[in-house]
């Protein structure tokens, strides 16, 4: 790999910043200072700029218990982002597989994989994700036949992939959909006559939010959580 490329890969810079800081003679590679940015690097080299030895930062994968009042953007003017909740190097190069609403709390996933991200957003793979519901009105028993038959939302041509309700409370649920639809619990909830006051993902696949996971708080995925998102 060229050193240049090398130092962009690391830290964020672009070609022309990584190639000006060759040239100022702020890198070294094995402790020799460089001044090529053309010069090819390779995993056993140690490659140091401005005093600060660089890593390359491989694909990365994590949960995060998301609070409410957080959005799931990269930036806003208006609000704070899940992102500021994280401590990592190259923070802009990732983001959040899907959304939650900035009321909903609960499973979030985050990494800079487009192909992983894709495949478990990507409808024709059906992952399950279970929430927790709050509404405001008790949730009345046949509205678990409702889901399971799909339910027709307001502005769409096609109803609902079939759902599974589970009444907790006579004001509380588990429910479990196989799509992402744009606020498609709350919407589900409308459609027969309900409002959801809260909102909380529990389960994307079958990886749960572990109990020991603050709000706010996040960490890397192990091997043994990832196989449990495949489909």
């Amino acid at each position: 790999m060229r050193l240049d490329k090398f130092i962009c890969d690391c830290t964020g810079l672009t070609r022309s910043q990584a190639g000006k800081s060759v040239r100022q003679g702020l890198v070294t590679i094995n402790g020799h200072l460089v001044k090529q940015a053309a010069r090819q690097v390779s995993d056993s080299d140690t490659v140091v700029l401005d005093g600060n030895e660089l890593q390359l930062v491989g694909l990365r994968y994590f949960m995060l218990h998301k609070p409410a009042d957080f959005l799931c953007a990269n930036d806003d003017p208006d609000h704070q982002t899940v992102f500021t909740l994280l401590d990592e190097p190259l923070v802009e190069r990732l983001h959040t597989v899907g959304r939650l609403d900035l009321d909903t709390t609960g499973l979030l996933l985050i990494t800079d994989d487009g192909q992983w991200s894709h495949r478990l957003t990507s409808p024709k793979h059906h992952v399950p994700k279970t929430y927790r519901v709050w509404t405001a009105d008790p949730i009345p028993t046949e509205a678990i036949g409702q889901f399971a038959e799909g339910i027709m939302l307001r502005g769409e041509k096609d109803p609902t992939k079939p759902a599974e309700l589970e009444i907790v409370t006579t004001n509380e649920a588990l429910l479990t959909i196989h799509e992402g639809r744009y606020h498609q619990v709350k919407r589900m909830f409308a459609a027969i006559g309900n409002k959801v006051e809260r909102l909380h993902r529990e389960r994307i696949g079958g990886l749960q939010l572990p109990d020991g996971l603050a709000e706010g708080e996040y960490r890397m995925l192990i091997d043994e959580e990832l196989a449990k998102l495949m489909y």
